[in-house]
């Protein structure tokens, strides 16, 4: 809900910079007043908390309605009514318990294992044979009656693609409409899975969300979690369907000290594996946009290099076009990155899954800050 709230937030500010969202059933977004903006966004790619929210997006929802409901999503547990033009989000349908949960909590009680005779790993091995606390079934449940339009990716009128790993394989999945798509050994494109089922693959993140079951084609069930695990930023989708612009939205930020907080050791295990785990995934990040960036400068080092020395053109465009075949790099393709400031301290402490209202708008408040922040530095 953290990250949702982030994601929401820079999109309300890409908003006010004039960008719009189009998105729903193929009529209804060939009737949007916004298909020939050039600044309409017509593709989505989403991992995790982004593939949550840009099921919203690509269903047609605006971006008002999608705060409202948000922020009524709490008030559920203790019987708001929902006046919201989208039904929220609550907590029972975030936190719906996985069944083997309890199972393996009693087996781990009462079974006998000395301690001393299999060692404490061991023990916790044999005993908590559960994917996570949780399962992401209800969400599911909830996208597909509430919020989608269609559950098919191939009846939305614009490209949306969910990202999610897969559990038993070094490889991630891409989960979209039946479109010709460059492939790799990392990556398969799948194409025969619903969209709510998709998002849940993507935001089974263990141990809280167990990963989640969707059978294959053949009938064989495969299994699925975070899509963020395996690929942080998957920009690469968006190029291959031929957007000239990809704003990438991520809301990892680990702390960065300073007097007023102090020390992550005086907060305990929690906010430590978070700033782990934290550091871990912001490194991938940058090294993924720095190796974008090298490979720039390495193509305008030679273009600069024929110019210089008055070479035959034809041999510049031949060179050119076999580096940037080689390596899938696109010369007209920009990209805008946006994620919180090591300043927004309140963004890497707060809780990952409340509803709270308050500190829903807290985080949203920072996704919009951060968007402006980095979109004036463009000409938009």
């Amino acid at each position: 809900m953290k990250a949702s709230a982030f994601h929401i937030g820079v999109c309300l500010a890409l908003q006010e910079k004039g960008f719009r969202f189009v998105g729903g059933t193929r009529e209804k977004v060939e009737e949007s007043p916004f298909i020939d903006d050039p600044l309409a966004i017509k593709t989505y790619v989403g991992s995790s908390a982004g593939a949550l929210v840009s099921a919203f997006l690509a269903s047609g929802h605006k971006i008002e309605d999608i705060i409202e409901s948000f922020e009524a999503g709490a008030g559920i547990l203790f019987g708001a009514s929902e006046r919201t033009k989208i039904k929220p989000l609550s907590y029972f349908d975030i936190f719906s318990l996985n069944a083997p949960t309890l199972m393996s909590i009693r087996d781990a009680l009462f079974k006998k294992h000395p301690l001393r005779s299999r060692g404490l790993e061991t023990l916790v091995k044999s005993n908590f044979k559960v994917g996570g606390l949780f399962t992401a079934k209800r969400v599911e449940s909830y996208l597909r009656k509430h919020v989608l339009p269609t559950n098919s990716f191939n009846e939305l009128g614009v490209d949306f693609f969910a990202v999610a790993t897969f559990l038993n394989h070094s490889r991630k999945a891409v989960f979209g409409p039946k479109v010709s798509m460059a492939k790799s050994r990392e990556t398969t494109f799948v194409n025969h899975v619903s969209i709510s089922d998709a998002v849940a693959a993507s935001i089974s993140l263990p141990p809280v969300f167990a990963p989640y079951c969707i059978p294959d084609e053949g009938g064989e069930q495969v299994y699925y979690f975070d899509g963020e695990i395996r690929d942080t930023l998957s920009t690469h989708v968006a190029g291959d369907r031929g957007a000239d612009l990809i704003i990438a939205s991520y809301s990892i930020q680990p702390y960065h000290y300073t007097k007023a907080v102090g020390s992550l050791s005086q907060f305990g295990i929690p906010v430590i594996i978070n700033q782990a785990l934290y550091q871990v995934v912001e490194q991938k990040i940058l090294k993924s946009i720095k190796a974008r960036e090298d490979i720039r400068v390495l193509i305008d080092m030679v273009d600069e290099y024929f110019e210089k020395n008055h070479l035959p053109l034809a041999h510049k465009k031949k060179l050119l076009d076999s580096l940037t075949e080689k390596m899938n790099f696109n010369r007209n393709l920009d990209h805008i990155y946006i994620h919180p400031l090591p300043q927004d301290h309140h963004m890497f402490f707060a809780d990952h899954f409340s509803l709270n209202p308050d500190i829903l708008r807290r985080i949203l408040k920072v996704g919009f800050k951060s968007a402006i922040n980095v979109l004036r530095k463009f000409d938009i």
